[in-house]
């Protein structure tokens, strides 16, 4: 247990010297000097804190002689979940007494790495399998020939990802073990955390805490973190309450309006939500996570195919906190994403013997199975009939949050939020399909309906400090979300730079998303310039890297100026070919070799000039 100077009346300085005299107490005494400072005595104004207790020499002993603990923490991230971690991670241990180096992997000197003696790395993997952009440097640091003999250090790994992918964790697997390889000693086991990451984080960060305290002489012990309560008398403090992924606010639904045109292919939704008494704050490139519920169809399906009663209290978390078996399909558990763990719990308590030969027969004939299936798929393939929802409930997935970019600003728009969602509609299996938030949005929800959000933040996806440094922005389809709000940011704020737009969808008539805006800020000279490419009006499709191209010149002499240059959008396809259109413009218009270009869109990316919001 540790005393906290935030919830003390004493000093920071006085409370480093008392944490470091009850680390050295038995229970007796710490039980002798809570009755101690009880007496009327000690409660005097005039009196030190601690005088005349036995001990308080070896309080001042221990400060002069005491060295300072050192702890680094390292983060990959791709959306921000990796670094509000590591950041979290980095207040308990300074609270701790701890002199922390908090840093993204991409600006950590690799070199210094040998003078680390406490390490702790969060991070994400992005894609399948690979390191987040802002780690990739380091991840090849580390796993190359240069990479220093790590002895001395001792080390911890949280690794994020996603259980819908195979390489689920990979990039964190790869650094523990590399670590180990390089002769570091773990001191706390890796965590490996799915989406609904919450509970096992804490967990992580905890168990690395009480090992810290039992390898270094520090003050810590396991327990909560609070040793002395307030002094009687002390006032108590209110706080007003946090809106966070763990406490969604509920935002009111302003508009909810479809961006296409009629005849379109697609249908995507412009959301304008409230913020109003949330005290939620944002910047251009953060995220809002908005919390779904499944469709009400789907549920009642699983609850009619399995012959459940929907009013059968079932838990909802781990306290074993309960709720209608209906309800908590429509809010709390995934029913329509299917993983290889689910699978894998589902076959341990059915009798299905289909379903157990599929989970033994290896990860790709289960990805196989999974592509384009739902809960209610299991069900029915392998005859889950006779699995009480008792048992069978509690083997689903949580119910994740869906990550927006978000498409405002607030500066321009205080107290809201706006979203571009693209509805996801498909037929897999011979069963039409639906995306459980964004059909949610487009089909099932009104303004004055109310959505749990939080923010997310994105440090990695930032426009410039400099107002006037030229901006290149990619965003075809939805992609084009966060440069509305880059666009609305700078025009606020009056910035000079020169800015740059490649939109890109199907149709010019029909999905030309935010046209009248993008017109707009051209003829006020917010937007600089602005190319389209619409795929299915000409004979040869045509996509934004070919507009790339073609004006590879001119986009060359941006970036020789210094230009930014933002890609967001799908991650497969559109984003692995801007990337190598950009090198290859690169190499062309510079005059360079293959690596060279690639040592210069490299480069960009440390100095944070190439960045990428990719899904």
């Amino acid at each position: 247990m540790q005393l906290q100077v935030m919830n003390s009346p004493f000093t920071e300085e006085q409370v480093e010297l008392l944490n470091r005299l009850l680390s050295t107490l038995t229970e007796s005494q710490k039980a002798w000097l809570s009755g101690y400072l009880a007496a009327p005595h000690v409660v005097s104004s005039t009196d030190a804190p601690f005088q005349g207790v036995p001990g308080a020499e070896l309080l001042s002993q221990a400060a002069g002689q005491s060295k300072p603990k050192e702890a680094t923490v390292l983060f990959g991230s791709q959306t921000g979940n990796a670094q509000a971690l590591a950041e979290k991670l980095s207040e308990k241990l300074k609270g701790r007494g701890f002199e922390v180096t908090t840093s993204a992997m991409s600006d950590f000197k690799p070199n210094n790495l040998k003078k680390v003696h406490n390490l702790f790395i969060v991070v994400s993997t992005h894609g399948e399998g690979d390191p987040p952009d802002n780690a990739l440097s380091f991840h090849e640091f580390l796993h190359g020939r240069r990479a220093p003999q790590l002895k001395d250090l001792q080390f911890s790994v949280l690794a994020l990802g996603d259980s819908s992918y195979e390489f689920f964790c990979q990039t964190g697997k790869e650094f523990d073990k590399r670590l180990e390889e390089l002769g570091g000693k773990r001191l706390y086991p890796r965590f490996d955390c799915d989406v609904d990451f919450e509970e096992a984080a804490a967990e992580w960060t905890e168990g690395v805490l009480s090992s810290l305290a039992e390898t270094e002489s520090a003050s810590l012990s396991n327990g909560s973190d609070q040793l002395v309560p307030q002094a009687a008398g002390a006032a108590a403090v209110q706080t007003e309450v946090v809106y966070s992924r763990a406490n969604p606010f509920k935002a009111e639904v302003l508009e909810n309006i479809n961006l296409n045109g009629r005849g379109s292919n697609k249908e995507t939704r412009h959301l304008e939500l409230l913020l109003e008494g949330s005290n939620l704050e944002y910047e251009p490139g953060d995220s809002l996570g908005v919390y779904p519920q499944n469709d009400p169809e789907l549920v009642d399906q699983v609850i009619e195919a399995m012959k459940w009663n929907p009013g059968e209290l079932v838990p909802v978390n781990k306290q074993q906190e309960t709720q209608p078996l209906r309800e908590a399909l429509l809010t709390h558990y995934e029913i329509t994403p299917l993983t290889k763990p689910v699978l894998e719990k589902v076959a341990e308590i059915s009798e299905s013997e289909e379903l157990k030969k599929l989970v033994a027969a290896g990860r790709e004939e289960i990805r196989a199975y999974i592509d384009g299936r739902d809960l209610l798929d299991v069900i029915t393939d392998f005859n889950l009939q006779g699995v009480s929802a008792e048992t069978l409930v509690p083997a689903l997935r949580k119910m994740a949050p869906r990550l927006y970019s978000i498409a405002s600003s607030l500066k321009a728009n205080p107290e809201e939020v706006h979203l571009t969602i693209g509805a996801v509609r498909y037929n897999a299996n011979g069963r039409d399909r639906k995306g459980v938030c964004s059909i949610q949005c487009a089909e099932r929800l009104q303004p004055g309906d109310h959505l749990p959000v939080f923010i997310q933040r994105n440090k990695n996806f930032r426009l410039p400090d400099n107002p006037d440094t030229p901006v290149i922005m990619v965003g075809p389809g939805t992609g084009v979300a966060p440069f509305r709000s880059f666009l609305q940011e700078r025009e606020e704020m009056a910035a000079q730079g020169k800015t740059w737009m490649f939109f890109g969808d199907q149709h010019f008539r029909t999905d030309f998303l935010y046209q009248t805006e993008w017109q707009q800020w051209l003829k006020k000279g917010v937007l600089t310039k602005m190319d389209v490419a619409f795929s299915r009006d000409t004979e040869e499709k045509v996509y934004v890297q070919h507009r790339m191209l073609e004006k590879s010149a001119e986009l060359y002499q941006w970036l020789e100026e210094g230009a930014f240059f933002y890609v967001c959008g799908d991650k497969n396809n559109m984003a692995r070919d801007v990337h190598e259109t950009l090198i290859q413009l690169i190499e062309r218009e510079g005059n360079m070799s293959r690596a060279q270009a690639e040592a210069y869109l490299a480069d960009m990316q440390k100095q944070k000039r190439y960045q990428r919001d990719v899904y």
